[in-house]
């Protein structure tokens, strides 16, 4: 009866994959088990073959080619033995399992069945075994530890297989400050059972038991998808099947515009990944450079050329103190004296935190995108009012500011600089999603030509074209794979 009861659950665990997904894991499994020597007799059972933790940990060395000295494991150490403390937490019917270092085939089934198919709550025993060893509650330090092994080891497995789609750990920041700062961000959402919510010091001493852990998880997906992620591209499991889940499809942009350009951006891969993550779903799947203060110098005139009329953007700065932050315009910047932008729009934070402020509804001060006029403030600008933005970039390339006290009115954002008045040290901005059609026809007359007799008319009369430096660049050649 126990045996029935046993290879039922395991069946019901089996049936959730596909044909094509179970022979996978069969295959899986079998590599592990094989290596691990204790295959014991071939007689077809499910059950004989076992996977030890040296096992898995030897899977995570096999060499490569003759490259084979400089191939590193795809799992960072510390998140092999998390997986490992997962399996082994599977309890099976009729089995003191807990107590056995070996994990057999149905732990392993159930492990992968909860975990990339499961909710919630058939997900959070094997979590809190990959988060302590011990049974009972968990301390923050513990949940913080873990976030940002987590964090890590998506860094790290999707650089081993290739999988950052044009990014890479080279033309990107150290992506050791943004796993911590990306941790901590998720962290945020962490609350007892009465809704308070420990930061600092507190939080690391504080104990958290399994139904607010479990909560936790339920609320922040990312938790979900980070282990959905290393299990797939750590283990190599199912990670030829195509995922259904957008959130696992454009997890990582594509980036474009970069190649060959010798760039490091302002964004780190964590930071990436959360900010793309806030974007509208359609606009996630590749982000384009447009505009680099390092690449195509620090004029605001060349900013406006390389922004005007491409779509949504991501603009990105950084000032003297080292601060990152910056905005998403969720429409085309055009050069006009009014807010412009919709709803979609927000401010975010990369250093010394990570975090994203959407819009209030208090008014439309999205966005603003002005030059050369003498009447209206001359810069670029997102949130609060003139003067007062949220964040701005004067035309006068170099400064700009950051005002909220103690929030900004259209984004609820806090002062993004280090000081309300700053210097601009760099800034990127980035196309999201595809380029407007009209932002990508060739050989199209600019609309400063469109009327070139009133043009003249201006120029005979002594007034001069603002907008001649706004002409729009010949388009570099695409310089992508």
């Amino acid at each position: 009866k126990m045996g029935n009861a046993e290879s039922n659950a395991y069946q019901n665990h089996l049936s959730r994959f596909l044909p094509e997904e179970q022979s996978d894991i069969d295959g899986v499994f079998d590599t592990l088990s094989g290596s691990s020597g204790s295959a014991g007799a071939k007689n077809g059972k499910a059950t004989k073959k076992t996977l030890t933790l040296a096992a898995l940990q030897a899977r995570q060395f096999i060499i490569l080619g003759i490259w084979g000295a400089y191939v590193r494991e795809p799992l960072p150490e510390q998140m092999t033995v998390r997986l490992y403390n997962g399996m082994k937490s599977i309890d099976l019917p009729g089995k003191s399992s807990g107590l056995s270092e070996q994990i057999a085939k149905e732990q392993f089934v159930i492990f992968m069945s909860n975990l990339l198919k499961g909710n919630a709550d058939e997900k959070i025993t094997i979590i809190m075994r990959m988060i302590s060893k011990t049974e009972g509650p968990v301390k923050g330090k513990q949940i913080q530890e873990f976030t940002e092994d987590l964090i890590m080891s998506v860094v790290h497995v999707l650089n081993y297989r290739k999988e950052l789609k044009g990014w890479n750990l080279e033309n990107t920041r150290d992506s050791a400050s943004g796993v911590k700062t990306l941790a901590s961000q998720l962290l945020s959402d962490l609350k007892l059972a009465d809704g308070t919510k420990p930061v600092g010091p507190q939080l690391t001493e504080t104990n958290f038991d399994q139904s607010v852990v479990q909560d936790w998880v339920y609320r922040v997906p990312q938790i979900s998808v980070f282990l959905n992620v290393v299990i797939r591209q750590g283990l190599h499991v199912l990670h030829s099947l195509p995922d259904q889940t957008t959130d696992i499809v454009n997890l990582v942009p594509g980036c474009k515009g970069v190649k060959g350009r010798g760039l490091v951006s302002l964004f780190d891969i964590p930071s990436v990944i959360y900010i793309n993550s806030h974007l509208p779903a359609e606009l996630q799947h590749k982000w384009r450079l447009l505009f680099s203060s390092r690449l195509h110098g620090e004029s605001f005139s060349q900013l406006c050329a390389h922004i005007v009329n491409k779509g949504p953007c991501i603009v990105i700065l950084k000032d003297l103190d080292g601060y990152i932050f910056g905005g998403f315009a969720s429409q085309s910047w055009e050069v006009k004296p009014q807010f412009q932008g919709d709803n979609r729009c927000f401010l975010f934070s990369v250093f010394p935190s990570l975090a994203v402020y959407t819009c209030t509804g208090y008014n439309d001060h999205y966005m603003y995108l002005n030059h050369g006029q003498q009447t209206m403030p001359n810069g670029l600008g997102m949130g609060g009012q003139h003067g007062y933005f949220g964040l701005w970039i004067d035309s006068d390339y170099g400064k700009g500011h950051s005002k909220a006290k103690p929030r900004c009115t259209t984004y609820n954002s806090p002062q993004l600089s280090a000081k309300e008045d700053f210097t601009l040290d760099a800034m990127e901005v980035w196309a999201v999603g595809e380029l407007p059609e009209s932002a990508g026809a060739k050989g199209k007359k600019s609309i400063l030509d469109a009327d070139p007799e009133a043009q003249a008319l201006l120029e005979m009369a002594g007034k001069s074209c603002h907008s001649e430096g706004l002409r729009e660049p010949i388009e570099e050649e695409e310089d992508d794979d």
